[in-house]
């Protein structure tokens, strides 16, 4: 019995596997829409935390793995077409939100510049590991709060330290369960099409 790992695709993300189609534009464009409404699904599953106006929601699992999973390109359009409807009124913004104007905007600017990190690490094995994928999980939700939390204290006028508390401290545990789900879910994808090659 072999343990050999599958080899690693340098470049390739999961859906560039798909089966080659002629019309590779049509797929494209429904790999982008499918991103952009799984995140908006994944933002309907909203807790409220207790002391924060931000939500522990789905939607930041879901824009790392849609990077991840589509790459920088396609991560980063599925994200902005995401947040241009949401911010055009669609409510599917955490918790059935829509507009610019909210506390918890911020993160889903963040998770726009996340999606193409992650998908850009991807392209060189960043999901292909259980470590390598918890460091891209790990850097892309650091880049969702680099830029959430700042956001959260301008539109609220909280201090640096309310917002790190209202914002970041209650949403690590998390954060630490999706990185473990997308740690054995990203991983054993490549595995398992590694065995059907």
């Amino acid at each position: 019995m072999s343990t050999a790992a599958a080899p690693v695709r340098t470049g390739a993300v999961l859906a560039d596997l798909l089966p080659a189609v002629r019309h590779r534009y049509a797929v494209d464009t429904a790999l982008v829409l499918g991103g952009a409404a799984l995140t908006g699904i994944a933002a309907q599953i909203a807790v409220p935390v207790p002391g924060s106006p931000v939500p522990v929601t789905g939607q930041t699992f879901a824009a790392l793995l849609v990077g991840t999973a589509l790459g920088a390109r396609r991560g980063f359009l599925s994200l902005a077409v995401y947040a241009l409807v949401g911010m055009a009124g669609l409510p599917w913004f955490a918790g059935g939100t829509s507009g610019a104007g909210g506390a918890s905007f911020g993160y889903v600017l963040g998770m726009l510049l996340a999606a193409t990190v992650a998908g850009g690490l991807a392209r060189r094995g960043g999901d292909r590991s259980v470590l390598r994928t918890a460091g891209t999980m790990v850097l892309g939700s650091a880049i969702i709060y680099a830029v959430g939390v700042p956001y959260l204290a301008l539109s609220t006028g909280m201090s640096a330290s309310a917002a790190i508390a209202a914002g970041l401290t209650p949403f690590l545990l998390g954060d630490a369960l999706k990185a473990a789900l997308a740690m054995g879910a990203l991983p054993a994808s490549w595995k398992l099409i590694g065995r059907r090659g």
